[in-house]
């Protein structure tokens, strides 16, 4: 797997191929967008993530930042908070964030949907 960069199709491949469903899917998709901007910003694919400062110099030279301004702060928020939701996996874990691997986010993702399966209470046919 890529372990920094952009998503590559068979990265791609990993998370569709998971069984749950579409909505969880694009969560999943979205946090491993998120590992792999953090490992490129941070130039390593180990240790803490980068700070909030590193991640505004990294997209203050980044093109695609420049042409749309207003997509600047979102995409920073939603940065943050993606790296906030590896931050607390990789302490379950016991590993730094940035060595997070693909697999071990669908892993997660299959196991909070299993666990919300096991909670849930079972449905009666009203019939």
């Amino acid at each position: 797997m890529n372990p920094s960069g952009p998503l590559s199709d068979r990265d791609l491949g990993l998370l569709e191929s998971s069984l749950l469903p579409s909505l969880e899917r694009h969560h999943l998709r979205l946090l491993a967008h998120c590992l792999r901007c953090l490992q490129e910003i941070a130039g390593r694919g180990h240790g803490p993530m980068p700070v909030s400062v590193a991640i505004e110099a990294w997209m203050a030279h980044e093109p695609r930042f420049q042409s749309d301004p207003g997509f600047a702060p979102v995409f920073l928020e939603q940065l943050l908070s993606g790296a906030a939701q590896l931050e607390r996996l990789a302490a379950e874990l016991g590993c730094d964030p940035l060595t997070l691997e693909l697999t071990q986010l669908v892993a997660w993702a299959e196991g909070q949907a299993q666990e919300r399966l096991n909670g849930a209470p079972l449905t009666r046919d009203p019939a």
